[in-house]
C-alpha cells in the first residue's frame, strides 16, 4: 500500500506541473495509477476530490487572468450536468467504468485533433452548450480536459486567461461531481482523505514545476498528451479484461 501511495504522489506531482501549463492532463496521468492502487469505484471519487484541489491551485496561479463571463456561461449548465453524469457513472458496474474510461481516452485523441483542425470560434451561448455536454461527460468519464481545451481555445482565450478560465470552470464542475458522490455515499472519510492527499500533490506540482515545464516546446506537450491518452486508455481497457 505504501508503494501505491508513493507512485500516486509522484505521478500527482508531475501531473500538477504539466496541467499547470497546458491546462489539462492531470486526470489522464493519474487515473490509471489510482485505479491500480484503489480500484475503479474508489479511483473516480478520489480523482474528483483531487481535481477540485488541483484546479483551485491553477485558479490561484492565474487569478487575475480569469474570464468570469466565460466561467459562468460554461459552468452554470455544466455543473448540474456533471452531477447527472456522476449518478450515471455510479450506477455502472466497475468493469463497465474501466471500459467507458478506456474507450473515451482512446477515442478522444482523433476527436481532439479534428476539433483543432476545424478552428471553430465559439460565441458565449455556444460555450454554454459545450459546457452542458462536456459537463455530463465529465460526470461519466472523469477527464474531459482534451475536449474543454479546444472549447475554451475556440472562444478565443490564450495563455494565462485560457489556463485560469478553464481551471475555474473545471473547479465548479468537479465540486458538483464531488457533491453528487457524497449524496450517493461514495465519499466516506477514507476516500475523501485520499483525494485531498492526491490533490495536495497536484497543487505542489502546479507551483513547483511551472518554471521547468514552461521551457518545453508547446508541440511536445501536444504529443505527450496524445501519448498519455492512448496509454491510459489502453491500460484501463486491459484492466477491464483481466
Amino acid at each position: 500500500m505504501l508503494e501505491g501511495y508513493a507512485a500516486v504522489l509522484l505521478v500527482g506531482l508531475v501531473a500538477g506541473a504539466v496541467s499547470g501549463v497546458i491546462g489539462t492532463g492531470s486526470s489522464v496521468m493519474l487515473l490509471p495509477v489510482l485505479v491500480h492502487a484503489f480500484g475503479p469505484k474508489q479511483a473516480v471519487p478520489i480523482m474528483a476530490v483531487a481535481a477540485v484541489v488541483g484546479n483551485a491551485a491553477r485558479v490561484l496561479a492565474w487569478w487575475r487572468s480569469v474570464d468570469w463571463r466565460a466561467v459562468c456561461a460554461y459552468a452554470l449548465p455544466g455543473a448540474p450536468a456533471a452531477m447527472l453524469g456522476a449518478r450515471t457513472l455510479w450506477a455502472m458496474p466497475a468493469q463497465a467504468v474501466d471500459i467507458a474510461l478506456g474507450l473515451f481516452f482512446v477515442l478522444v485523441v482523433p476527436l481532439r485533433h479534428w476539433l483543432q483542425r476545424r478552428q471553430w470560434r465559439l460565441q458565449l451561448w455556444q460555450l454554454a452548450v459545450a459546457g452542458a455536454a462536456i459537463g455530463y461527460l465529465t460526470g461519466v468519464v472523469l477527464s474531459t480536459g482534451p475536449l474543454s481545451v479546444p472549447a475554451f481555445s475556440a472562444y478565443g482565450l490564450v495563455k494565462g486567461a485560457f489556463i485560469g478560465t478553464e481551471a475555474a470552470s473545471a473547479l465548479l464542475l468537479y465540486v458538483a461531481k464531488s457533491l453528487a458522490f457524497a449524496q450517493l455515499g461514495g465519499l466516506p472519510w477514507e476516500v475523501l482523505s485520499r483525494g485531498l492527499i492526491v490533490g495536495a500533490a497536484l497543487m505542489a506540482g502546479t507551483f513547483a514545476g511551472k518554471a521547468f515545464v514552461l521551457r518545453l516546446p508547446a508541440g511536445l506537450f501536444q504529443r505527450l498528451l496524445d501519448a498519455l491518452l492512448l496509454v491510459s486508455g489502453l491500460a484501463l481497457l486491459a484492466a477491464a479484461w483481466r
